[in-house]
């Protein structure tokens, strides 16, 4: 049995108390008005977080007068000409001696009302700009908690997933792993009463990451309006519900089955728990993808891609397959998993970089095929975080694709345990940067920076999953006793 160390416990804690107060911290200080953000704007143009999107802000400015100074001088010529026009249709001889002044009292008169209503209505872009900074901003520590949440969430159902897989595949190798895996699942329920609590709280409008949700930007948008029938909200909540509850039952019963067949003379828990899997594994490849358009691709309910649903899929397997093994190699250095050896974890760490290629085959599918095309209802997806995001954009594929490959190819390095700790901790990382690109653009623009809300949500997450996993390992013996393949399993070498 395992033992979960009192300093593993108390570093869980402590990730989770300075998380909570990051959190809170990054909504007090979120603006509350229109009048801070304006004193956030004029802060960045003196060289602090925000330059670059307040660059943009000038030149905006810069060229509406221009503009309006062009449509000025546009109008009071137009208007000078009609008058013209009509003067020379009816002039007599006393009227030219006036046509002159009365050419200059209309074009100072079309100045300006001009004027007047160009300067309002300058006005009123500057104060929707204002308006939409102010959500972005406020959106800020929303979307950093979503991002950890969605994230560490995904994690545990991509273990799931794979701990299916090795049910369905009746494979030999995998066995002595199963109780870390559901150790790793045991997160799904937690993560999932967050996550749900968190859409409820979308649909009671506390933040605008969905903008659907707004009844007043669906008013004045006619795609969302002709995607009514499916984004709405009581639709969306309730497959979310539907979605959670399916994992959370193959989770609980899986589980459930595994430990009963050891204490079985037959292999019935083993033959239910092959079935129900074969089950899982069609609701869950249908339930992934409706998943990946309702809670990440509908941020943007203008841009859609068909590969977004398997794109989103990799990105959680191997993070999930990279957490088997993090975990894995951290109890076998306390001396617990003594029938894992080199063998599995080399097994483990082929799937880590066999993932990692196909993560990055999808990543490239979908950004050539819609940046060639160049269809401006989805290339804008790319443009804004090429131009926006460059460097966690990029960085995310040198991070999931260029430093596995570069390390996990050599079949010694697979067995090593430093070196697969140091991939596995940068593709984790690298594949919450990649659900960061998913999500942030969208939610709060170029408004966006690494920051105490970003951080303090990742450390509260890593707490309550460090905690919640290695509790639940602590109930079972690690070794599941009477499976089928136990025996395969202890004596497997490659």
């Amino acid at each position: 049995m395992y033992t979960f160390s009192s300093k593993l416990k108390t570093f869980s804690f402590i990730l989770m108390i300075l998380g909570i107060l990051g959190i809170g911290y990054g909504f007090l200080t979120a603006p509350k008005n229109i009048e801070e953000v304006e004193k956030i704007l004029a802060a960045d143009s003196h060289g602090e977080h925000h330059s670059a999107s307040n660059s943009e802000s000038i030149a905006h400015g810069e060229n509406t007068h221009e503009t309006s100074h062009e449509s000025i001088e546009e109008a009071e010529s137009k208007a000078v000409v009609e008058t013209k026009v009509a003067l020379d249709s009816t002039k007599t001889d006393s009227t030219k001696v006036h046509e002159e002044a009365v050419v200059e009292t209309v074009s100072k008169t079309a100045h300006k009302e001009l004027k007047v209503v160009s300067a309002e209505e300058a006005q009123k872009e500057h104060e929707e700009h204002l308006e939409h900074v102010l959500h972005q901003l406020q959106n800020k520590p929303w979307a950093a908690f979503y991002v950890a949440c969605i994230f560490f969430m995904l994690v545990s159902l991509g273990v799931l997933a794979f701990y299916a897989i090795q049910q369905v595949a009746q494979a030999g190798w995998s066995p002595v792993l199963f109780r870390v895996m559901q150790g790793i699942t045991a997160y799904l329920p937690v993560g999932s009463v967050i996550f749900f609590v968190f859409l409820i709280l979308c649909g009671l409008h506390l933040n605008h990451l969905f903008i659907w949700l707004d009844p007043e930007m669906v008013a004045h948008d006619k795609i969302i309006q002709n995607k009514a029938g499916y984004l709405n909200f009581p639709f969306w909540i309730i497959r979310a519900a539907i979605f959670l509850i399916g994992w959370n039952l193959y989770r609980y019963f899986s589980r459930k089955n595994c430990l009963a067949q050891d204490e079985s003379n037959d292999n019935s828990f083993y033959k239910k728990n092959f079935n129900i899997s074969a089950m899982f594994l069609v609701f869950f490849i249908v339930t992934e993808s409706i998943m990946s358009w309702d809670w990440i691709m509908s941020i943007d309910p203008h841009w859609f891609s068909t590969l977004f649903g398997w794109y989103v899929f990799a990105s959680f397997f191997v993070s999930g397959i990279t957490t088997i093994c993090m975990v894995t190699l951290y109890l076998k250095s306390k001396g617990y998993l003594e029938n894992v050896n080199t063998s599995h974890i080399h097994d483990i760490a082929k799937f880590m970089f066999g993932i990692s290629v196909f993560w990055t085959y999808l990543w490239f599918s979908q950004f050539m095929l819609i940046w060639y095309a160049n269809i401006p209802e989805e290339v804008t997806y790319f443009v804004t975080r090429i131009e926006m995001y460059n460097l966690p954009f990029f960085g995310a594929v040198v991070m999931n694709f260029v430093f596995p490959i570069l390390i996990l190819i050599n079949t010694d390095f697979k067995r090593i345990t430093w070196v697969l700790v140091m991939a596995g901790t940068v593709i984790l990382l690298g594949h919450y940067i990649d659900f960061f690109n998913m999500i942030m653009p969208s939610s709060v623009g170029d408004q966006w920076f690494i920051g105490v809300s970003e951080i303090s949500s990742v450390l509260f997450f890593l707490g309550l999953f460090i905690y919640v996993v290695f509790s639940a390992l602590t109930k079972v013996p690690l070794l599941p006793k009477r499976n089928p393949y136990i025996e395969e399993s202890k004596h497997f070498h490659y």
